[in-house]
């Protein structure tokens, strides 16, 4: 990947539905060239795909939690089962695996708090096998951004 590839990126991370002619201009290429290499990116995965970026507030979900989660044993088993399980779970936007005192932190959209509570007794105390969960209940966010730092 070069640097003309991650301006095409950083172009479509920040507006996924420019047109080609737009993009083309924006990152100083000609649209066949520019169209080629976006397939390019497109076909080697370095594009997954195209989303809408919705409000969460707005879709209903008002409250972001962030859920750090430590397991009780670090055995194959265990983790693949909490991993599978959390997979699942809607809620869940984001699972990192983390280095540390806790093992995973989760990215969960909520309601309101008894819908966090539902959450919490009827989507991750069933899967067992966990040691520790640290809420933490985002009141406000200074940044949010999906587009990528340009490196060269």
């Amino acid at each position: 990947m070069d640097h003309k590839d991650r301006q095409i990126i950083r172009a479509l991370q920040a507006d996924g539905r420019m047109t080609n002619q737009d993009l083309a201009d924006k990152v100083n290429l000609s649209p066949s060239p520019c169209l080629r290499r976006v397939r390019n990116l497109e076909a080697s995965g370095a594009i997954r795909g195209y989303a809408v970026e919705a409000d969460a507030a707005a879709y209903g979900l008002p409250i972001t939690v962030f859920v750090r989660i430590r397991l009780e044993r670090h055995n194959e088993d265990d983790v693949q089962h909490f991993e599978r399980r959390v997979l699942a779970i809607e809620e869940v936007l984001e699972c990192h695996v983390l280095t540390g005192a806790t093992d995973y932190q989760l990215r969960v959209v909520v309601a309101d708090l008894e819908a966090y509570e539902d959450f919490i007794r009827n989507r991750i105390h069933p899967i067992g096998g966990i040691a520790s969960i640290d809420t933490s209940f985002v009141y406000g966010t200074v940044k949010k951004t999906d587009v990528f730092p340009m490196i060269d």
